[in-house]
């Protein structure tokens, strides 16, 4: 299995090493930090990268967006690849994007993954975000075990189809504030520990100055624990200048 894992640009070199050589396929990576920490214009540019060919940096597929907040932005993808001197058209074809409006809904288009990843050739499905729905509808603690064991149903499942169909599975995670924290970081993400353990990798981002952005993997089991600088711009993720 680990032999043909293949390991995809996210357009900038920085945030490649810290992934060790890109976003890999058969592992979910989680992205997680609060609005405008840089999240979907990660997503927005691995959509675009990922169907550059394998020798390019790309993984040589299509791609699958479960949209749950309706941030998914034709436009800005057209402008990423624009940039980046690829066919806009083109590339927006080889998206599927599907509006997941509630966390049932969510969890029907996960469940039925695998034979659309199958039939379309999808090397990468994104989740943005996994847990927006679960949050909104499961209120209070009395709610807290049915959200967690069905969260934890999907993320089982997003496994299963990283593993099975060797195909990356990226999912972004909010971050919940908890101010008394005495040390450490005050925003911790959520899901808790069905979240923590089900992802391969673990990235926490966060606002830098103007367009750059901070990017700290916090849980891997090959990756080290390294915090580095990228840039938001016109091309999409990039290096921050110096």
């Amino acid at each position: 299995m680990r032999k043909s894992m293949i390991k995809c640009t996210t357009g900038s070199s920085e945030l490649d090493r810290i992934f060790g050589g890109g976003v890999e396929t058969g592992a979910i990576t989680e992205l997680i930090g609060e609005f405008g920490s840089g999240k979907t214009q990660i997503c927005f540019t691995l959509s675009v990268t990922a169907q550059l060919p394998v020798e390019e940096g790309g993984y040589g597929g299509n791609v699958c967006v479960i949209d749950t907040e309706g941030t998914f932005m034709p436009e800005r993808i057209m402008q990423i690849a624009e940039e980046r001197g690829l066919d806009p058209t083109r590339i927006l074809e080889k998206i599927l994007i599907a509006r997941a409006y509630n966390s049932e809904h969510q969890a029907i288009l996960i469940n039925s993954l695998s034979e659309l990843v199958v039939k379309s050739g999808i090397k990468l499905v994104i989740v943005d975000s996994m847990i927006g729905h679960f949050r909104g509808e499961y209120i209070g603690r009395a709610t807290l075990s049915e959200r967690q064991q069905k969260l934890g149903a999907c993320l089982s499942r997003l496994h299963r189809v990283a593993e099975a169909h060797n195909v990356a599975v990226v999912i972004t995670n909010q971050v919940l504030s908890t101010p008394d924290t005495m040390y450490g970081d005050p925003n911790k993400p959520t899901g808790g520990h069905v979240m923590a353990h089900s992802c391969t990798h673990r990235v926490f981002l966060r606002k830098g100055r103007q367009n750059t952005r901070l990017a700290r993997v916090i849980d891997s089991p090959s990756l080290p624990e390294e915090k580095i600088r990228f840039a938001i711009t016109a091309a999409g993720i990039e290096d921050a200048e110096e």
